[in-house]
């Protein structure tokens, strides 16, 4: 878990970003070397990542994730983002409870709530006074 694997799997999944949003002329023109070579890097940064939250997170801790995963992944891999951050800077010495995790996701869930507001305009007729 030390920051140059955490800036490795940054850069890689910047550079997968920017592949997605590019153009795709860019994908199609590289060698399948190349290709084989990135896919074989992401899958790597990908099994590492699981390695690391195997360590930080207990089992149902883990199957809750996966659950959220299947409904909204960007979530799912945002709550992963935060305890792999918090891991590395010393803040989780003990594996992640379930419960724990629900607080955590509460807490998320708090500060990224959408709150919509209503407001109803009256329009006044002509005989109004």
């Amino acid at each position: 878990m030390a920051d140059p694997e955490l800036e490795a799997i940054r850069q890689r999944r910047m550079q997968e970003l920017m592949a997605q949003h590019g153009t795709g002329k860019q994908g199609s023109q590289q060698n399948p070397d190349q290709e084989r070579a990135q896919e074989d890097a992401k899958r790597e940064a990908d099994e590492r990542r699981q390695m690391m939250l195997s360590q930080i997170l207990s089992s149902q801790a883990r199957e809750r994730i996966a659950r959220i995963a299947l409904v909204k992944p960007e979530k799912a891999r945002g709550v992963e983002d935060v305890i792999l951050r918090a891991a590395q800077m010393g803040q989780i010495v003990e594996k992640v409870s379930e419960e724990r995790l629900i607080t955590l996701l509460e807490q998320i869930n708090s500060q990224t709530s959408k709150q919509t507001k209503v407001t109803i305009q009256r329009r006044r007729g002509v005989f109004d006074d």
